[in-house]
């Protein structure tokens, strides 16, 4: 695709400063960026990158529109129009409807679904319009799939879980498989409790690739609308995930958590069991949950890198806190009974 910046305007906003007729093919890095590309700006501390950039124009915020002479867009949030910018030069891939070499269907599909090689589809699916289902993908039975989804090579759904609309599944995604459900009896020995409840996942949802989500052990799991699930991460049987929650990768959820809308987690945080967290939380990365979280906020817990040494030390006071803790006690009593002597 070619767009002129005119053209371009007119499909996502913005104000035009500039040659209109400039001519965009795709988007690249200030510092990668070539003739007939469209780089961004969203830090003016960065302005000095323009000068040597070889990009035909730039999008900025109207405050920075005076760093450059070249053509320019400028708009209140220049990553995001960047990101529509994207979208708009680099559509996905939909081959065409059909079934390739080695699939195997067991459900009546839309013209429209295009299945990869060796592709298998349960009984009982119901697979919406335009949808694209991977090489090698596995779909149990009783699986339903909004339309225009798409499923990467490799991607596995089991029996009766529920992909909204527009989803994107990429490679290694399970979703579906049993949680760790088990009891204990009288020898010791765990005794395996059937899991019988779904995943469902809402509309226009993005699951990375060898991410898991398993299905409830009575009830649902639950991925809201507009989830966006990074490479790597766990979610555990039961867990229900808010509207637009956005996890980075090795982030994991253990069983029943429940998460509010908006909530961005970093990588690698961990979530405890039966929690709750609220709406509009962002939780760092590394960061241990082990409560729950009620109000609006940006939450830390992770410690800092140090030397080996500085950290055997440091944890051999964290050793005595509650020691010393008590002594502090003693001494503000023994300080409150001198005071009322004096």
């Amino acid at each position: 695709m070619e767009l002129s910046l005119d053209e371009l305007v007119g499909r996502l906003g913005g104000e035009l400063v500039g040659d209109p007729t400039v001519r965009i093919r795709q988007i690249a890095s200030i510092e990668a960026a070539t003739e007939g590309e469209l780089a961004f700006l969203s830090n003016p501390k960065l302005g000095v990158a323009l000068a040597s950039s070889r990009a035909s124009a730039f999008i900025l915020t109207p405050k920075a529109a005076g760093l450059t002479d070249r053509p320019r867009i400028l708009t209140a949030d220049p990553y995001l129009y960047f990101a529509r910018a994207a979208q708009l030069f680099n559509p996905p891939k939909r081959p065409a409807g059909g079934l390739q070499a080695g699939a195997v269907v067991a459900s009546d599909l839309p013209r429209s679904v295009s299945v990869g090689a060796n592709a298998v589809i349960g009984r009982d699916c119901l697979i919406g319009e335009n949808c694209v289902i991977g090489a090698g993908c596995v779909i149990g039975d009783g699986v339903v799939i909004g339309e225009d989804s798409l499923l990467h090579a490799g991607v596995k759904i089991y029996d009766r879980c529920v992909i909204g609309a527009r989803a994107i599944l990429h490679s290694g995604a399970v979703i579906g498989a049993d949680g760790l459900g088990f009891a204990r009896d009288a020898e010791r020995h765990w005794v395996k409790i059937p899991q019988i409840g779904r995943v469902v996942l809402g509309d226009d949802v993005e699951i990375g690739a060898n991410t898991t989500i398993d299905r409830g052990a009575l009830d649902d799991t639950i991925i809201g609308n507009g989830v966006k699930l990074d490479n790597l991460i766990h979610v555990a049987h039961n867990c229900q995930v808010g509207d637009d929650t956005i996890m980075a990768a090795m982030a994991g959820l253990a069983g029943s958590t429940k998460v509010g809308k908006r909530v961005m987690v970093g990588g690698k945080a961990g979530f405890s069991g039966h929690l709750e967290v609220a709406d509009d939380i962002v939780v760092s990365a590394d960061t241990n949950v082990t409560k729950s979280i009620d109000k609006a906020g940006v939450y830390t817990s992770m410690i800092p890198i140090q030397t080996h040494a500085d950290w055997v030390r440091n944890f051999a006071h964290l050793r005595r806190l509650d020691a010393m803790a008590e002594r502090v006690r003693e001494l503000e009593k023994k300080l409150a009974e001198l005071e009322k002597k004096s």
